[in-house]
């Protein structure tokens, strides 16, 4: 049985971003487990918002690096109606494989990192390794995104009675493609569910949807889905004529939008998206695993492992507006009033959107968590 004073598990942007904080801060070298040998592209809208990429910056990631092209507007589409407004500050869209490569690769410099080595289970503190090896900690930072660990899952009414399920293709790039998307982020609206579209660094296109079980139950697949949702929306139609025939569509499902982990225990933090889930047209998942990771890495420097309870509970009310904000943009977007709350969009209500579902990160930088 091996030890370690600080253990994290995953390799995406919330346990990287912990490993190199840790680092900044002169703490422990920490272990850092990732399940996969070779970074993959996660199933991610891809956006960064400009607050996203201050918290990049401060772990040494430039923008450029990310993306050279800049998201400046947001565009809006319900059945017949559009609308559109710039961003308060510009944007990037980046692949999840961009990203997690350059966080990896400065992850690798400042912490102990073992590729595809997979964690079976968390049993009475200590970590079984699917190999047969064991791990013990005497703090864990849980970084597994949405993939739950067995001793320590989600609680199964978080996937609520109609759980989301999250589907992504990417669209070719082309020059029509372009012109058509330009330098927008667009969320195209529907019953039960809605896609996310923009350019990412390599010029190809990444559309995501977010769909409720029981839409994706009566279109029978998700090639039927697309198809039904480009015969009620031109706008959709017009983007999806660049998806190349054959091209998969990869899914992920119970998607548990919404929940926080409220309460905490010594040793354990919870980052990223086993913090909270925030829907994804607020484009801040992403933010939110980094700023998580900075956050609990400050808290343990500060206070060793038993910092971890009430860092959690404060992250947790910190998460309160955003995804509280979120969750009620999403009942309107995929209610019959999508129509109307894109009409009634205007720029000044967009921004206060924006912002309201953005982190607020300004404490991250004394390691002392707002409390909103």
């Amino acid at each position: 049985m091996r030890r370690t004073p600080a253990l994290i598990l995953g390799g995406g942007p919330a346990g990287t971003a912990a490993a190199i904080a840790l680092a900044q801060m002169g703490g422990d070298r920490p272990l850092l487990l990732e399940r996969t040998r070779e970074t993959g592209n996660a199933l991610c809208g891809g956006f960064l918002s400009w607050r996203s990429l201050d918290t990049l910056a401060a772990l040494g990631i430039a923008a450029d690096d990310l993306n050279p092209a800049r998201i400046t507007r947001t565009r809006l589409f319900a059945g017949s109606a559009m609308a559109e407004a710039p961003l308060p500050r510009p944007a990037v869209t980046v692949s999840r494989h961009r990203l997690d490569t350059l966080l990896m690769a400065r992850a690798v410099t400042v912490a102990d990192v073992e590729r595809g080595v997979a964690v079976r289970a968390i049993e009475d503190d200590t970590i079984r390794l699917a190999d047969g090896g064991t791990l013990i900690t005497d703090a864990l930072f849980l970084a597994t995104g949405k993939h739950d660990l067995r001793g320590l899952a989600r609680p199964e009414e978080a996937r609520g009675a109609d759980p989301t399920l999250g589907l992504r293709v990417r669209l070719a790039p082309h020059p029509a493609l372009d012109a058509l998307v330009g330098d927008a982020i667009e969320l195209h609206l529907f019953d039960r569910g809605y896609a996310g579209l923009a350019r990412q660094e390599d010029g190809s296109a990444n559309l995501c949807l977010a769909v409720h079980r029981s839409r994706l139950t009566e279109a029978g697949s998700p090639a039927a889905l697309l198809t039904a949702l480009a015969d009620r929306s031109p706008a959709l139609a017009d983007r999806l004529a660049y998806m190349a025939p054959g091209e998969p569509i990869d899914a992920i499902a119970n998607v548990p939008y919404g929940w926080r982990q409220r309460d905490g225990v010594a040793g354990l933090f919870r980052l990223g998206d086993q913090a909270g889930v925030i829907p994804s047209l607020a484009g801040e998942g992403m933010g939110i695993a980094l700023a998580s990771g900075i956050a609990a890495a400050r808290a343990y420097a500060g206070g060793g492992p038993a910092a971890s309870a009430l860092w959690q509970t404060r992250f947790a009310r910190t998460l309160a507006r955003p995804i509280g904000v979120a969750d009620w943009v999403r009942t309107l977007a995929e209610s019959r009033a999508a129509p109307w709350m894109v009409r009634a969009s205007h720029p000044a209500l967009i921004r206060l959107v924006a912002h309201a579902t953005r982190l607020d990160t300004a404490g991250l930088k004394t390691g002392v968590i707002p409390t909103t």
